[in-house]
């Protein structure tokens, strides 16, 4: 080898050195960077966690949910919604509308952009009865094609976002038994609750996916005893954890009792006033809360109880409204939200709160309804009152809903706010929902033996000394919302007969037995009745039971082409049981008194007084 070639020692070794550098740089310059791992907080670690403050969501922005808002659309309510410190949501179906779909990708999309980002869904599943939305639902029977496709959707949504999908639950108020035309016995829940924690045990979903069903506190034993069956009970000890649904604002109307002004409230001011009611109504709330701890307690289950929903509107045209309870509004909003945060944080309660935004499609025939003013945020993109500090501290700068960015409801201006705010009826100037002079030596269920049973009648003169009041207190229930009752202070029952296809309204006894008044049945019904409606309606009374597919509709019809008309001044009536038995059993008498149209109604109002019957 030529000397020349020859390289000394300390050059080799910097030649050398510099080549392995070059070499570890290339190598490094060549491997893919360290994958990120995006944020997946387990089930467990969420729930009662108010670090996971949640949300029930729907982004629809149109009047149907046909339109069915994009993912572009869903990220930027789920900007704004992070933004505020949520991090779940919860939905109601996964497979009847592409919301679901595409509120996943959207989440989806965000997590990949940044990884930080965290949004998780209770994935909510609509589940219904056989032949609902007809005449003749099978409560104990599910739509199998329905909710088959609903729960098999969720299942394959959990698979593909389990990082996403940390809850799924078996039906949005489906075992409530006022959802007359579809409501579900708990025996179809629990069928796809256990479905569910069967392929969890096979692993065939995340083994940590929590199951519930999310409905009324009611459905879940904390209400009429009608619930409370062996199926509940199994279903109970089935799911992960009950999710609770509870609306003082809707009892502000319904059941008003803790909601009007009490008497030594008359010369507070109306902010005392309102702040008072506002206490009331989270006081309620927790009762009924308190109400399903009870029951289960009582048959021995031991499971964790969330809050699925609970709400205030700040719009209502209506029971709620300022011809009403006067209970809609955007104060009153901000007061329960504040304090219904400040109870479940405290308590370690997750609380998926009615609503991030307004929706129209709800109540679209009626855009000032109270179903479609529940949001934070309403569809001017504008925030409500409960937000406005947020607005003040930047938390929307830079994000748009629409195209546009979040500013306050009001022009941000208090007083003009506080003009659409008043304070709740006293008790003396609300109408009355529950008629509970009753006889508490009476026993439900047993003949009555009296030759008078007193419905409503002042004073109960002139009709007989051997005479009874009911044994239970009779509840004034318009159904489904289709009308309006109540009583005066006077005693004069006043019916609005609504506007819809059909509406109806009863007096119905409460406690889950009807009046026996099968010594009746030779007798008459009494009442004076005037009004201005000139719709056909049928009234009379009921047996049985709708959910239990009993009940008989027993009446007599009035109306222009009826042989009974009704005019503007008080006319009395005594109507043989006879006439309007349609197969009654009087055994079990559940609406005392019921008013029901099946024609195009006008809306206007029917008033009866001095209801009784007698035995002959």
């Amino acid at each position: 080898m030529d000397k020349h070639f020859i390289l000394p020692v300390k050059t080799m070794l910097m030649v050398l050195a510099t080549t392995v550098l070059i070499a570890i740089t290339v190598a490094c310059s060549e491997q893919p960077k360290p994958e990120v791992k995006m944020n997946d907080a387990k089930p467990a670690d969420i729930l009662g966690n108010p670090n996971y403050l949640a949300f029930s969501y729907g982004g629809y922005r149109e009047r149907t949910r046909d339109a069915v808002p994009t993912v572009a659309q869903l990220k930027d309510d789920m900007k704004i919604l992070s933004a505020m410190g949520i991090k779940v949501l919860r939905t109601y179906n996964t497979s009847q509308y592409a919301h679901a779909a595409n509120l996943l990708k959207a989440i989806r999309e965000l997590k990949n952009d940044d990884p930080s980002f965290e949004m998780y869904v209770m994935l909510g599943t609509w589940v219904e009865a056989k032949d609902s939305w007809t005449d003749k639902p099978i409560h104990n029977q599910g739509n199998v094609e329905n909710n088959t496709q609903e729960i098999e959707t969720a299942i394959a949504m959990v698979n593909e976002y389990p990082d996403i999908v940390k809850f799924i639950a078996v039906g949005n108020e489906a075992m409530v038994q006022w959802a007359a035309k579809y409501f579900v016995r708990p025996n179809v829940i629990l069928k796809w609750v256990n479905y569910l924690q069967d392929l969890k045990k096979q692993g065939k979903i995340p083994t940590d996916t929590m199951i519930t069903s999310s409905d009324n506190f009611a459905s879940w034993g904390g209400g009429d005893k009608n619930y409370h069956t062996d199926d509940l009970v199994t279903l109970l000890n089935a799911v992960d954890f009950v999710s609770v649904h509870t609306y003082p604002f809707h009892d502000s109307h319904y059941n008003p009792k803790f909601w009007a002004g009490r008497t030594e409230e008359v010369n507070l001011t109306e902010k005392e006033r309102i702040e008072n009611a506002m206490v009331r109504a989270v006081d309620y709330a927790k009762s009924q809360y308190q109400s399903v701890l009870d029951y289960m307690k009582s048959v021995g289950v031991d499971k964790p109880v969330h809050i699925g929903e609970i709400g205030w509107a700040s719009i209502d045209n209506s029971h709620y409204g300022n011809d009403g309870a006067k209970a809609a509004d955007e104060y009153k909003a901000k007061l329960f939200y504040d304090k219904v945060r400040e109870w479940t944080n405290t308590d370690g309660l997750t609380c998926w709160y009615f609503e991030a935004f307004d929706e129209q499609w709800k109540d679209f025939k009626n855009p000032l309804g109270s179903e479609n003013h529940f949001g934070q945020i309403n569809l001017n993109n504008e925030a409500k009152y409960a937000l406005w500090d947020m607005v003040d501290a930047g938390t929307f700068d830079s994000l748009t809903r629409n195209g546009k960015p979040i500013t306050k409801t009001y022009g941000g201006d208090f007083e003009a706010m506080m003009k659409d705010v008043m304070a709740p009826p006293l008790q003396s100037e609300m109408g009355i929902l529950e008629l509970n002079q009753t006889n508490d030596q009476l026993v439900t269920g047993e003949p009555i033996t009296q030759t008078a049973y007193i419905v409503s009648h002042r004073g109960y003169t002139g009709i007989s000394s051997d005479s009874t009041l009911p044994s239970q207190v009779i509840k004034l229930n318009p159904w489904e919302g289709t009308s309006a009752i109540e009583m005066t202070h006077d005693g004069v029952l006043e019916v609005v007969t609504g506007e819809g296809d059909w509406w109806g309204a009863a007096l119905e006894i409460q406690g889950g037995v009807g009046e026996n008044i099968s010594n009746f049945e030779n007798g008459n019904l009494h009442f004076e009745i005037k009004g201005a409606t000139t719709s056909t309606f049928k009234i009379g009374f009921q047996t049985g039971r709708f959910a239990e597919g009993t009940q008989v509709n027993n009446f007599v019809e009035f109306g222009p082409d009826a042989s009974r008309q009704l005019t503007s001044d008080w006319v009395s009536y005594s109507i043989p049981l006879a006439d309007m038995n349609q197969g009654a059993d009087l055994n079990d008498v559940t609406g005392i008194v019921f008013l029901r149209g099946d024609v195009q109604s006008d809306g206007k109002h029917i008033h009866l007084k001095s209801v009784y019957y007698t035995q002959d």
